[in-house]
């Protein structure tokens, strides 16, 4: 891969992860309309670079909340901080449906090289999506329809509840199908629990941290491979490039949700999943 490659690549990760348009599935069509994915020679794609994208954009969660995770680890010796504290355990429960999601087996597998069993989660059903842009570009039409739900279920907002949480968590299970946004979805369960738009937003972007966190520790093994003196370079440039772009995403999805302008998404998504399912079911 050119570190060029991994810039634009990083560039998409860095708006698509925070603005809810699925990184995911967008860094799956980017990185096929470039050529580097799938690999000429047959290896397994790239997970781990887009892991070390996921990383760029974990710094811009704690650039820009900075002063909430602050007050949040405050919370645990300033008994005067109940609400951030509270935030600590919410953010433990919404972590849970994408954990379980990961882990549960759903079969067992003999691998065809070493003849041993493996197990199969739901997570490993959702990643083979990532081989398929056409499949991917569908996804982004689910998205969209995502994102217009909260304009037909309305319901009165309120305080951040344990059942708020968990449906954000759900959400944010959902999304490890590539295509379906991470953020646009656990948003949108926040407003259909009826979450204030701004808390579910915030809510929305701290979540990330546990389960980008996650997704590295379950990678560390395919880190030590693949971090060479020739990956090392473009790694850099794409975690510095989402990193950077992460932080304006950030900003503008925070604007975009003060002013009531979160379901405007959805036309993008609209456009771009159209765009997708013809381009792809042409070309192959």
């Amino acid at each position: 891969m050119e570190i060029w490659q991994a810039i634009v690549v990083g560039v998409v990760q860095g708006l698509a992860e925070f603005l809810p348009i699925s990184s995911s599935g967008h860094i799956v069509i980017t990185q096929f309309l470039l050529g580097i994915r799938p690999f000429a020679d047959g290896e397994a794609n790239d997970i781990v670079f887009e892991v070390v994208l996921h990383l760029g954009t974990l710094l811009s969660v704690l650039v820009y909340f900075w002063r909430r995770l602050w007050n949040m680890t405050r919370s645990l010796w300033d008994k005067d901080l109940k609400e951030d504290r509270r935030w600590i355990l919410l953010l433990g429960l919404a972590t849970l449906p994408a954990v379980v999601l990961v882990i549960t087996p759903i079969k067992f597998a003999t691998n065809e090289t070493t003849g041993e069993s493996e197990k199969v989660t739901l997570g490993d059903v959702f990643e083979r999506a990532y081989d398929s842009p056409a499949v991917v570009s569908c996804l982004l039409l689910i998205t969209g329809a995502l994102l217009l739900a909260p304009r037909i279920i309305k319901i009165k907002h309120r305080k951040l509840s344990w059942v708020g949480a968990l449906a954000m968590g759900i959400g944010q299970a959902i999304a490890i199908l590539p295509g379906i946004s991470r953020s646009g979805s656990s948003i949108t369960a926040g407003l259909i629990s009826g979450v204030d738009p701004k808390k579910a937003a915030e809510f929305s972007f701290l979540m990330s941290i546990p389960a980008i966190a996650g997704a590295v520790v379950f990678k560390l093994d395919e880190f030590k491979e693949k971090f060479t003196t020739e990956s090392i370079a473009p790694y850099l440039a794409g975690a510095f490039s989402s990193f950077v772009v992460g932080v304006l995403a950030v900003a503008l999805v925070m604007t975009a949700i003060r002013r009531g302008k979160f379901q405007y998404f959805a036309y993008y998504c609209f456009a771009a999943g159209i765009s997708g399912v013809i381009y792809f079911s042409i070309v192959g």
